[in-house]
């Protein structure tokens, strides 16, 4: 990364220097021991033993998948759980049947007091319930013959072989996502999983490249309805293409530091909202490309595209919605900003950027106010104002539509944070939450008429200035994709 003008090498090598300790003491704490696992086992083992109780689901298997399969999970990921059915005849299960199925589970766990707060919800894409183990005090998600989610997750476990520094990144850019309040798909915001993917992008990316394409890698193409598919098969294809690899990359293999990918993370995504409708983040092609040239990808309402290299008629980030769109190029570009600082940077602010309230307490942080905190305006009118200035850039784009609808995510544990840590950030995650829910028209009523003038004079001198594109197309149409990575 070039240095910035004005700034010496020697603050920005102990800038680098003070990051890099911070990705390290982050790790320390978020990253399981083998006590973590156990507790994830003997999760399993609950399961086990309560779908005996269910007659219809008494020769069903119970395989965990997701981050746990893939070694890719936190002391606080979620636990993924798949029960599959015997299924002679190759037949998909159906919606109805996966749905009473796991209703019967649901009170099968209830009678044995294995669960605590419970969340079934049988309308989601992939019909899930949602559960605290209340022995062992893990976050579980069970569905029903979930055989793409086991693929996906054990191919990236064998990515995740090639190079350590895959696994870390995944952890340290999930931590910070939660610490910035963009790890919510209920909330507009983005899923585990396709963090996951920016990471892959991000080192497939790298000069020289860390990672390959996934389809130099691994071309598969499964869909929701894929039956079991063979473990041995799988293992022995990625080990080969695992081979195959690192014999290419003998002699120019990047060795970058952990807090040098981290830092080119945030500058690679900084610009995320401006391009985020027009084009699509590819892993399987390890590129960037623009949405062009398909039905699905000109026809789908969605405000981020990052296309899911085994499903790739499918977007893994069709959760994210105008207004997280906004809060998540918000929090890179801010990150961003941080990391690249034209000024000494000391390890409390990397500790607030980086990782949530509970790690930083872990860690001796102590309460800051943010960098860039505007207290003279509420979170409210900030995202107002965010929106509306973009709606005016392009006053005649169709592209602010309804809330892309998609699966639901998963929920995290909250553990007791310590009083006054980080309180700003705390409270304006709860007035996000509430805008979202609609509990904030008393504040919505109070400054709207400040907002709406403040939308006329935009709009009006944009349209006065002639400044106003026809179209998003137009507004890129001197851009290439290659400008913004």
């Amino acid at each position: 990364m070039p240095c910035p003008i004005g700034f010496s090498m020697v603050e920005l090598v102990q800038n680098y220097d003070v990051l890099e300790k911070c990705t390290k003491d982050i790790l320390s704490i978020i990253k399981p021991t083998e006590a973590d696992q156990n507790k994830r086992l003997h999760a399993i083992q609950e399961i086990v033993d309560s779908i005996y109780l269910v007659g219809r689901l008494g020769d069903a298997a119970v395989k965990p998948f997701g981050s746990f399969l893939s070694k890719l999970y936190a002391k606080s990921g979620d636990l993924d759980v798949s029960v599959e059915l015997p299924n002679v005849l190759g037949f998909p299960t159906s919606k109805e049947k996966k749905q009473s199925l796991l209703g019967e589970l649901m009170r099968a766990l209830e009678v044995r007091g294995v669960s605590r707060d419970v969340n079934f919800i049988p309308t989601a894409r992939v019909p899930v319930l949602q559960y605290v183990s209340n022995h062992f005090g893990v976050s579980c998600d069970i569905s029903i013959d979930n055989y793409p989610g086991g693929l996906k997750s054990k191919v990236l476990y064998w990515i995740n072989t090639l190079d350590g520094r895959f696994g870390d990144m995944v952890l340290l850019v999930k931590e910070w996502a939660k610490a910035q309040n963009i790890n919510d798909p209920k909330d507009g915001t983005l899923n585990s999983y396709s963090l996951c993917l920016l990471v892959l992008f991000h080192f497939q990316t790298c000069k020289p490249a860390i990672l390959p394409p996934m389809n130099e890698f691994l071309d598969v193409n499964i869909s929701a309805e894929s039956g079991p598919y063979n473990e041995k098969n799988l293992d022995e294809m990625c080990a080969e293409s695992i081979a195959k690899f690192r014999r290419r990359d003998i002699g120019q293999r990047n060795q970058s530091s952990l807090s040098h990918l981290l830092a080119t993370f945030f500058e690679k995504f900084c610009r995320l909202g401006v391009h985020s409708s027009d084009h699509v983040i590819s892993t399987y092609m390890g590129r960037l490309q623009r949405k062009q040239g398909g039905l699905y990808w000109m026809t789908k309402s969605c405000y981020l595209f990052v296309e899911d290299p085994f499903q790739r008629l499918d977007n893994a980030a069709r959760t994210v919605d105008v207004l997280g769109l906004h809060d998540i190029a918000t929090a890179l570009k801010n990150a961003k900003n941080i990391v690249s600082s034209d000024g000494p940077v000391d390890r409390n602010e990397f500790l607030s950027l980086l990782c949530t309230p509970e790690v930083g307490s872990k860690l001796g942080a102590r309460a800051t106010a943010g960098r860039y905190a505007t207290p003279a305006t509420t979170l409210q009118e900030d995202r107002f104002r965010g929106f509306l200035e973009r709606l005016a850039a392009n006053p005649f784009d169709n592209q602010h539509r309804l809330r892309a609808q998609g699966s639901t995510g998963s929920r995290s544990i909250h553990s007791p944070q310590p009083q006054g840590y980080n309180s700003g950030r705390q409270a304006a995650a709860r007035r996000q939450s509430q805008q979202r829910r609609g509990e904030y028209t008393s504040d919505r009523q109070a400054s709207g008429h400040a907002l709406n003038a403040m939308f006329d004079e935009i709009l009006g001198r944009r349209l006065h200035n002639g400044s106003a594109p026809n179209s998003r197309s137009q507004a890129f149409s001197s851009r290439s994709p290659g400008q913004y990575w």
